[in-house]
């Protein structure tokens, strides 16, 4: 029994070793031979062959990549030659490279020429841009607010107040464009009128039309355009007389009956009655009347008395006693331009101690900013996230992607710590606002993302309107690193809307950035804002340098003018103080500096 059991064992053995052994050569065979380097070690010749092939399709796809950069770098010196200028190519001698002119670049205030051939084309593209929408403006539409390309016809959406020619004003003058301008000036001062029964937005048109006026002045020094200012901004004023100096979102220009919309509940929305603060204070240092200054502050020292630790206030509050009405947190619709402009106050007045509760406020408020920023899945895209009460939405809003410029703006003026990671997270949400952007077929960005586990970001509303927030911070991150990858990242965008949004009566959004479906309207932004980010992207810093002028949440850039010699705002005015003379004194000395050097930049 035991040699019987002992024969069995051995054979089992021997046929297991059998089968392994003929297992072997099964597995192999799974895969390919020639997939195997064993099989070329074996074959000297056929590994020779093999690596001939591969050196040889490498050489043609670099010689091929090469060609068709060569043939952009001819499209560019043909585009420079006409400027009066030239650049180097490969193997051409050094001395064909000098410049054949000097001359004046089309704005004033480039102080030097660009030395990057290949960003000074993309600039003369963003500039060609504007003209075929302002020629497609002037075409169909001219006096109406904005275009309907499609159509070809203009529409008013904002009392009939132009507004896409007071939106163009300062882009055109920026980018050289003075016969445009030209036209554009004489329009405003011949056929711009406020004596209108309409219903107007007091937040878009003090951002539009007086922001836009007030820019214009600034680069001019053409004082119709400040007259023009002052009587927009009379007609709004009635809309702060409230029981707590908040303003009503909606006034009637011609009646002055100001009132809240029904959709609001009846409340006032944060980013509106927080977003007139550059505007109105810069009209008084400007005119040398406090009134604009004071209605404006006073909103903001009611809400310093709700202002929460966090610094984040909910996005509906109360005319009637200054106080919330909903639960909503959002750095996007109806509540983005409020934390904006905290930190655009600050600056306008040159950072001095006159305004340094705006900055504390802002501050106060980048210290919740912390609390909504969450990470995606799998990709780790940054985001900032909605609150209602103490529960996160994982949404965020294309508007939002203006956090990103805001927070490498706050850079100046912070705490080495602080400043390190401001900048920190506006890389972080600027890769994920260009995301927004490349994550779609059409290559444009939805109105809203939804960020899913394990799914990264999905659109939410689909549609594009023009909208400039991502080109926006890649202006500031871009001038704060110095990093040219923005400046890639934005020809991308800008090449996208070429390529969607571009027809040949203007351009257009999309009601579905999934299908590339269009729709047919030109938003005056999109030449306000969009075209003008993109044009100083692509332009040195000191066209229009950051420590000279504050943009508004428009695009419209202000000049920066030092808040000295006046109480310190937000803080109550001791009894009998006036600061009105101070004010005044600013002024004409502002004035004075303004007709020694017209030109504004």
């Amino acid at each position: 029994m035991w040699s019987v059991k002992e024969s069995e064992r051995g054979s089992g053995v021997v046929a297991g070793q059998e089968d392994c052994i003929m297992a072997r050569p099964r597995a192999a065979s799974s895969w390919p031979r020639v997939l195997h380097p064993s099989y070329y070690l074996r074959r000297p010749r056929r590994l020779l062959v093999l690596v001939v092939f591969f050196v040889g399709t490498t050489f043609l796809l670099w010689d091929r990549h090469n060609l068709i950069q060569n043939h952009e770098l001819e499209e560019l010196a043909k585009y420079l030659k006409g400027e009066g200028k030239t650049f180097q190519l490969d193997g051409e001698d050094e001395s064909s490279s000098k410049t054949a002119q000097q001359g004046k670049s089309e704005q004033e205030g480039v102080e030097k020429e660009i030395e990057d051939p290949i960003t000074e084309y993309r600039r003369s593209q963003v500039k060609a841009a504007m003209q075929h929408a302002w020629s497609s403006y002037e075409k169909y539409a001219w006096g109406f607010d904005e275009l309907q390309p499609q159509s070809r016809r203009g529409v008013n959406h904002f009392g009939g107040l132009g507004a896409t020619i007071i939106d163009s004003l300062d882009t055109l003058y920026i980018m050289g464009l003075q016969t445009e301008f030209n036209k554009a000036r004489d329009w405003v001062a011949e056929n711009l009128h406020f004596n209108k029964n309409y219903d107007a937005s007091v937040f878009e048109t003090t951002i539009r039309v007086l922001g836009g006026l007030l820019s214009a002045y600034d680069l001019t020094a053409e004082k119709m355009f400040l007259t023009k200012a002052k009587e927009i901004a009379d007609r709004l004023l009635p809309a702060w007389d409230t029981r707590t100096g908040i303003p009503y979102t909606t006034i009637n220009l011609d009646s002055g009956r100001a009132h809240n919309p029904g959709w609001t509940g009846g409340s006032s929305v944060l980013a509106d009655l927080g977003t007139e603060q550059v505007e109105f204070i810069g009209l008084s240092q400007r005119t040398g009347d406090p009134k604009y200054k004071q209605k404006v502050e006073n909103v903001i020292k009611q809400l310093r008395k709700i202002f929460p630790k966090d610094g984040l206030l909910p996005i509906y509050i109360s005319a009637d006693n200054g106080q919330p009405t909903t639960g909503k947190i959002t750095f996007g619709a109806m509540g983005d331009s409020f934390y904006e402009y905290l930190l655009k106050v600050w600056i306008q007045g040159n950072k001095t101690e006159v305004v340094k509760h705006y900055r504390e406020m802002w501050e106060q408020s980048m210290e919740g900013i912390m609390g909504l920023v969450s990470k995606s899945t799998p990709s780790g895209y940054t985001f900032l996230a909605e609150r209602s009460g103490s529960t996160l939405y994982n949404k965020m809003d294309e508007l939002a992607c203006f956090a990103p410029g805001m927070l490498a703006l706050g850079t100046e003026g912070a705490p080495p710590e602080k400043a390190e990671k401001y900048l920190t997270l506006a890389k972080e949400l600027t890769r994920t606002c260009y995301n927004f952007y490349m994550s779609t077929p059409t290559k444009l960005a939805g109105e809203n993302y939804q960020f899913y586990d394990g799914q990264d970001m999905q659109v939410g509303t689909p549609w594009n309107i023009l909208r400039p927030e991502t080109v926006e911070s890649l202006m500031y991150v871009w001038r704060k690193t110095g990093d040219s990858k923005y400046r890639d990242w934005g020809w991308d965008i800008f090449q996208a809307f070429e390529k969607q949004s571009r027809t040949p009566t203007g351009y257009v959004g999309l009601r579905n950035v999934r299908t590339g479906e269009k729709d047919d309207m030109m938003q005056s932004f999109f030449v306000a804002e969009t075209l003008k980010y993109f044009y100083l992207l692509y332009s040195p810093s000191s066209v229009i340098p950051l420590d000279k002028w504050v943009f508004n949440t428009e695009a419209h850039p202000l000049r920066i003018i030092p808040r000295v010699d006046e109480p310190i705002s937000l803080e109550d005015t001791p009894e009998g103080k006036d600061s009105s003379m101070q004010i005044k004194s600013g002024s004409t000395q502002y004035l004075r500096q303004r007709r020694i050097n017209p030109g504004g930049r």
